[in-house]
């Protein structure tokens, strides 16, 4: 059993309190999942709804608040509502007359954010106007179609509009571009408290899908068993893939020519920037006491014992550094707010394997211009274990990163 969270497309539904946002989406996946009434803001919190969307696969639905909501509450609705579209890849504006300041606004949020969008004109059944509506949206140069949530009138070939606009991760491989058919790959999957009973993590699994694509040998080992695989298997592996934790344990039972890289620093590169990771990292060396570190999770779960991102990278940082860092953990899908990272030294986030590319990119972007070196678990701990370069160096030649 594997989760597909980090594969699936996330699709917002966004408009006007009463256009018909949980109607509508109740519509398209064929169940009442949404409330529905003509009592404008029904909807207080969004409303997710993960279904197999033809042709595009797994996608998970957003059913936001209305963005024209009013009174103190409402102003807490609506930016739940907007935190809710940093997920988003794609947008459905929902419309049902001409373009007002707050459809303009949502157009502005989509297009602020990078968010490819469609919008819908909804209750055909019953507007008068539709052609001269049409008309006023056609000046935002994107698609355009023609519903009714209450009649179930045009929503046959709402999965393959989306599909043309949603941007495709299919170009940046995880690691299918480092070995070629008929190589061995070894991959070094620890199994401890962090590891779900019965599951494979996000990566491990991709891992293994992308070496079977590739026609490659996928050889699954926890890290005690590893020298004897390298020693019985008689094939040297074309590459080594490891969980950070163990990097160390493992460059010591490998020969130096085998390429090694680990799962974390793989999915930098797949889901993140790697190349800027890299760069930040460097600035451990510039931390100060008193300095503001932020370990960014793009999850949450309950912390253990020997966490890796609340214990163990703090640890190490600390008696690499030297400096009574001031540590803070920041988890969670949203984005954050700009006072809650804008005094930070450093942002250290994890794997993001439960994120799209497109939530982590924000984030990237975000700290690039606050100009705040970030880095990922898996970069920092090669860093800090002084096993970076080797790490990093199956992937140097690869510029895969857009």
């Amino acid at each position: 059993m594997i989760s597909s969270a980090g594969f699936r497309k996330y699709i917002a539904i966004a408009g006007r309190r009463n256009v018909g946002k949980s109607s509508f989406l109740n519509t398209l996946i064929g169940q009442d999942v949404s409330i529905v009434s003509n009592i404008a803001g029904t909807t207080t919190d969004p409303v997710f709804k993960s279904m197999e969307l033809s042709p595009i696969g797994p996608i998970t639905l957003i059913d936001t608040p209305g963005l024209d909501d009013i009174g103190e509450l409402g102003l807490k609705r609506i930016e739940k509502a907007k935190k809710s579209l940093y997920r988003a890849d794609a947008g459905i504006l929902l419309v049902d007359s001409p373009p007002s300041e707050f459809e303009n606004n949502i157009i502005k949020i989509f297009q602020k954010l990078e968010i490819p969008f469609i919008i819908a004109i909804n209750k055909i059944d019953i507007l008068d106007d539709v052609e001269n509506i049409k008309k006023q949206y056609l000046k935002f140069n994107v698609p355009i179609i023609k519903v009714s949530s209450l009649k179930k009138i045009g929503f046959e070939n709402i999965g393959k509009i989306l599909s043309e606009i949603i941007p495709t991760d299919d170009e940046i491989p995880f690691l299918s571009d480092l070995i070629d058919g008929g190589d061995l790959v070894i991959l070094v999957v620890p199994i401890d408290l962090g590891a779900p009973k019965g599951r494979l993590i996000m990566p491990q699994v991709h891992a293994i899908r992308e070496s079977l694509d590739r026609e490659a040998l996928a050889l699954v080992v926890k890290e005690r068993e590893l020298r004897y695989a390298i020693e019985n298997i008689g094939i040297q592996p074309k590459l080594v893939v490891t969980d950070s934790q163990s990097v160390m344990k493992v460059v010591s039972d490998i020969p130096d020519d085998v390429p090694l890289t680990t799962f974390s620093i793989l999915e930098s590169r797949y889901r993140g920037d790697l190349q800027f990771f890299v760069e930040s990292v460097k600035s451990v060396e510039n931390l100060q006491d008193g300095d503001t570190v932020i370990i960014m999770e793009g999850c949450t779960h309950r912390p253990l014992t020997e966490d890796i991102g609340r214990v163990k990278i703090p640890r190490w940082l600390t008696n690499h550094t030297g400096a009574a860092l001031n540590f803070k953990v920041w988890a969670g899908v949203d984005i954050p707010e700009l006072d809650d990272v804008e005094n930070a030294k450093l942002i250290i986030h994890c794997g993001g394997c439960v994120m799209n590319r497109n939530s982590m990119m924000r984030r990237v972007r975000m700290f690039k211009r606050l100009g705040i070196p970030m880095t990922n678990y898996g970069v920092i701990i090669s860093y800090l274990h002084g096993v970076l370069e080797r790490a990093i160096s199956p992937l140097l030649s690869k510029d895969v990163n857009k």
